[in-house]
């Protein structure tokens, strides 16, 4: 598993790579995990289950992300991939300048590479066009690819180019023993409606700063637990001030991912207001824990939740607005039990592992090719970009023999597996734990 988002930091990505991986564990597979140092956090470490994380020594540059050097992580990636006896490399995220250069490398070294997207990028802004040709370049040559929603996939299609039978759609799932109702039902006196999210404009702040002056106004008995932090806080904290809702608007800053369940069972509604989401692990959180949740209707978000567990709006505040009177009328019929219930059999990370484990045999069945072979397909990518792509494959197809002849893969010493023994019965996504190597 190959990106820069990974523990301590905590997202969408991380999580899932996070469970995935265990459950790739619990099925008999060896799983290691590369990502780029955090702090004082290099090196090797074991997590929960003896997942083993390489923390390779490369510095954030920019929102989590290395700088790219197209053949920077080579040596360092070439020496993790023998040293572990690697099959499949697995990348996560279109945003990740580790996953790309990984992928890039282990293609050339013959590997089988798989590439799960999580987002959804638009198509006419400069960012947008840039990432949509980087996508382009990686997954030119990729053996299967993964997105989490058809929306996602439709997206991923359009975007790089790939066939589309070379995409496999596997949604995100949750931790429905971490994420349970609160053991005494809430009183619906005084309604609370949840935010949890990243304060930025991709999330819909600033739909919350129209929306929530609104609904205060028409509601008087509803009030507002906004969890999260971003650069868009501040716009929240001057509408609390200018509308004098400070005894109706909580902000809790930053919550630890271990302590989202504690906000989500304090409520009784979740909003969750993103612009753009490929899918919204958020509002599996929230389902789990019983809450009925308010969402824009954006991405592949309409295919999360059934109609009965979800009220969507479109992202304007007027409709939003008319979302939250229509979920606070069918909350006496809300039943966080029977919804927690119904998550445990729609969504498991086991069902996720067992359908990825599927696309790993199907990269493994793919044929074997030389840098000849798949050349023409970089080429392909435009008439400037496909000459650019075939010349940074070649000059990368060097380097590796290159490193080849200056240190054998023979030499490289091949690191014994860990072998925990645990109880049949405990479940890996309980705790975190960590020792270093």
């Amino acid at each position: 598993m190959v990106s820069d988002f990974f523990y301590p930091n905590f997202g969408g990505v991380e999580s899932h790579i996070y469970y995935l991986s265990q459950c790739l564990l619990k099925l008999g597979h060896k799983v290691v995990v590369m990502t780029h140092a955090y702090g004082k956090r290099s090196g090797v470490r074991y997590v929960t289950n003896g997942l083993k994380v390489y923390y390779v020594p490369w510095r954030p540059f920019l929102m989590q992300n290395t700088l790219p050097t197209f053949y920077g992580t080579l040596p360092i990636t070439r020496t993790i991939l023998v040293r572990e006896r690697i099959s499949i490399v697995h990348g996560h995220q279109a945003f990740s300048t580790l996953c790309h250069e990984a992928l890039m490398h282990a293609r050339t070294m013959g590997y089988k590479i798989i590439f799960t997207d999580h987002s959804l990028y638009g198509f006419a802004d400069v960012g947008s066009i840039h990432m949509n040709k980087v996508l382009q370049f990686t997954l030119a040559d990729i053996s299967q690819a993964i997105c989490v929603s058809h929306t996602s996939k439709e997206n991923t299609v359009l975007r790089s180019g790939i066939t589309p039978e070379r995409v496999f759609v596997i949604p995100n799932a949750v931790d429905t023993a971490m994420f349970s109702p609160a053991p005494n039902r809430l009183s619906c006196d005084e309604i609370v409606i949840i935010v949890v999210s990243r304060l930025v404009y991709r999330k819909g702040a600033d739909l919350l700063v129209e929306v929530i002056p609104e609904v205060c106004h028409l509601f008087p008995n509803v009030r507002f637990v906004v969890g999260g932090d971003g650069p868009k806080r501040v716009r929240l904290e001057e509408m609390r001030e200018k509308y004098s809702l400070q005894d109706r608007v909580e902000m809790l800053g930053a919550v630890p991912h271990s302590q989202v369940r504690s906000v989500l069972i304090s409520g009784h509604i979740f909003l969750n207001s993103s612009l753009t989401e490929a899918f919204c692990i958020a509002i599996l959180e929230a389902a789990s824990c019983g809450l009925l949740t308010v969402s824009t209707r954006v991405g592949g978000v309409p295919e999360v939740l059934p109609d009965d567990m979800i009220v969507l709006a479109e992202p304007d505040p007027g409709d939003m607005v008319h979302a939250i009177r229509k979920a606070i009328h069918m909350l006496p019929n809300i039943n966080p039990y029977v919804m927690h219930s119904r998550m445990k059999k729609l969504y498991s990370w086991h069902d996720v592992a067992k359908r990825t484990e599927f696309v790993y045999d199907c990269a493994l069945q793919s044929d074997d090719e030389s840098l000849l072979q798949r050349l023409p397909r970089y080429l392909k990518c435009g008439a400037w970009a496909g000459k650019l792509f075939g010349l940074v494959m070649i000059v990368n197809f060097l380097l590796w023999r290159l490193l080849e002849l200056w240190r054998p893969a023979e030499s490289i010493e091949e690191v014994p597996d860990l072998v925990l023994v645990q109880n049949e019965h405990q479940e890996p996504m309980q705790d975190f734990v960590e020792a270093r190597d």
